[in-house]
């Protein structure tokens, strides 16, 4: 019996280890396919690839913080964040005093999808950051279902939206291949929670700046 002993623990042993390499290739396997782009998809106006696919602000500035932020329309942090920190990120862009990139990703299920492709048709229209807004406004509990094609296309009127193509482009998914690419960009650059911020390339402290208004303003202009 002293001897069946280690062989039994070397067997328990080797299923543990079969178990946790298993777990780690499923792990494993959806990073790996959400790292690749199609680079035939459609993408709405704004976007730069070079910018991980972007809705991008400004891009023709020079010499000017740039600001990174991804998000996820479902997400409860980031409509703080927008809450505290939207109106004066849009005064930057309105005023040309910082680059903003807005990397739209769909962390939270088949709505975020849905409100990331509808924030890319409200692109096309020139009305994002109002459309932005309103999402953020809007945002129901996560996946109850609230926010089908049919509302989103209706919250486009709250962002001044009227047109039949943008009802059309929410209602096709024109943009779902984007969103993918977005999101694949998203984790290409180690983004793995929203909102996450980068100033110049950096994120910035998230325990410290970015739900504080003046020390996010110095974030900024400290580049």
């Amino acid at each position: 019996m002293a001897n069946q002993k280690p062989g039994k623990d070397n067997f328990t042993r080797n299923i543990v280890i079969a178990v946790v390499v298993g777990v780690l290739l499923i792990m494993l396997v959806p990073t790996l396919l959400s790292k690749q782009t199609d680079t035939s998809a459609k993408v709405p106006a704004s976007v730069s690839a070079d910018r991980g696919y972007g809705i991008v602000f400004n891009e023709e500035l020079t010499g000017v913080p740039v600001i990174e932020i991804y998000e996820d329309f479902q997400c409860p942090v980031c409509a703080q964040f927008e809450q505290l920190q939207g109106d004066y990120i849009e005064s930057l862009i309105t005023a040309k005093k910082a680059t903003v990139v807005y990397h739209t990703l769909s962390f939270l299920g088949p709505e975020s999808v849905n409100a990331a492709n509808a924030a890319a048709c409200s692109a096309d229209e020139g009305k994002f950051l109002a459309y932005h807004r309103a999402l953020y406004a809007n945002q129901p509990a996560e996946n109850t279902g609230v926010w089908s094609n049919d509302v989103l296309g209706i919250l486009g009127q709250a962002a001044g939206i009227t047109s039949k193509s943008f009802t059309s482009c929410v209602n096709n998914m024109d943009y779902q291949g984007w969103v993918s690419n977005a999101a694949a960009a998203g984790a290409k650059a180690n983004v793995n929670s929203t909102p996450t911020v980068f100033i110049n390339g950096k994120e910035i402290n998230r325990q410290n700046e970015y739900f504080n208004a003046d020390k996010f303003k110095a974030a900024v202009e400290r580049g």
